[in-house]
């Protein structure tokens, strides 16, 4: 017992319990009312069921960039011309933002720092910074005519670099609210490549206005 009570519970406690919830096959029951049932999940419920619960992995898979310099940023340095590649349509002393390929939402912009700093390691500067940027960035996507929410997204699975993704939410389209929007982004028709440049253009000049930094690459 800890001085709280209660230890913190292992991995394998954790697995034993969901595992005593599967099926002979492994599987979860997908509950009445669960996602499946929301009005946004984008399948039909009939048919749908989950896949087996795999077994433990021995270890985490390392995430590209876990060596810093092996790092996408390792190229980027502050001085360093915006890339093509990844599309940076905005830039500061500490931040850069680049734009997605053309999807299904209006927008879907990324914020990162320019430093190899993990989500759960950004020095208290950078992550006030953060904060005030993500806070304008927002309102800088709601006030588009197409959108009526931004979504933040923070996974992280992916990279060891911090990473946080911004999907713009269309308005009265009550189907793609909430968490189901990044689903729904995979099946919806791309928008046009000029739309998404104006989109992204009205957004980081709003944001220069607001928070600072400047437009780079097809913003500028």
């Amino acid at each position: 017992m800890g001085r709280f009570g209660r230890m913190p519970e292992t991995i394998e406690d954790y697995y034993a319990r969901v595992m005593a919830a599967a099926d002979d096959e492994g599987r979860l029951a997908i509950p009445i009312g669960g996602i499946p049932y929301w009005e946004v999940f984008p399948f039909e419920a009939e048919g749908l069921r989950l896949k087996r619960i795999e077994p433990l992995a021995d270890v985490e898979e390392p995430r590209h960039g876990e060596d810093p310099g092996q790092c996408t940023c390792a190229g980027w340095g502050q001085a360093a011309e915006p890339s093509s590649i990844d599309d940076e349509v905005w830039r500061d002393d500490h931040w850069r933002i680049s734009v997605a390929e053309p999807s299904g939402a209006p927008l879907i912009l990324m914020l990162v720092p320019l430093a190899h700093h993990d989500f759960t390691t950004l020095p208290k500067e950078r992550a006030a910074e953060m904060g005030q940027i993500m806070v304008a960035l927002g309102a800088a996507i709601e006030a588009l005519p197409s959108v009526a929410r931004v979504h933040v997204s923070k996974w992280g699975d992916g990279g060891a670099h911090a990473h946080i993704f911004f999907f713009a939410r269309p308005t009265q389209m009550p189907q793609l609210r909430g968490t189901m929007l990044a689903v729904w982004d995979d099946f919806l028709p791309r928008i046009p490549v000029d739309v998404r440049d104006a989109n992204a253009r009205a957004v980081i000049q709003d944001l220069v206005r607001t928070y600072g930094g400047r437009g780079v690459g097809r913003t500028a």
